[in-house]
């Protein structure tokens, strides 16, 4: 067997704060929603790039406060970009980590942490 991809799914609470956060915020496309029913929990997934995202409001997919690292080519780049939005949650700096990595954080409505590195 062979890996395909993988695709680390978040847990969330409040469809509109992801929304906000994620595409609004961050920048990525909402490819999908799922719903069992009408008033069931969202599953949806959200892409930028080659980055795709699960995001489940069901209890028992995942748990809040993960932390996923997302490679970048140009972190100054995503820096200002996410600078220029009306976002008023947050404002991530870049780190100069001491194993010469720069990164940066930030974290969703919802306890997850996404880490942005070069």
């Amino acid at each position: 067997m062979e890996p395909k991809e993988t695709i680390p799914i978040l847990r969330i609470f409040d469809e509109d704060k992801a929304r906000a956060f994620y595409v609004d915020y961050l920048g990525f496309t909402l490819d999908f929603e799922h719903r069992f029913e009408e008033g069931m929990p969202l599953y949806a997934q959200v892409s930028r790039g080659a980055v795709k995202l699960h995001l489940s409001e069901h209890h028992g997919d995942c748990t809040p406060g993960a932390a996923v690292r997302i490679g970048v080519h140009d972190l100054e780049a995503l820096r200002q970009e996410l600078a220029s939005k009306p976002y008023r949650f947050s404002n991530p700096g870049i780190q100069e980590k001491p194993w010469g990595m720069k990164e940066l954080a930030t974290t969703d409505p919802f306890g997850n942490r996404l880490i942005f590195w070069e």
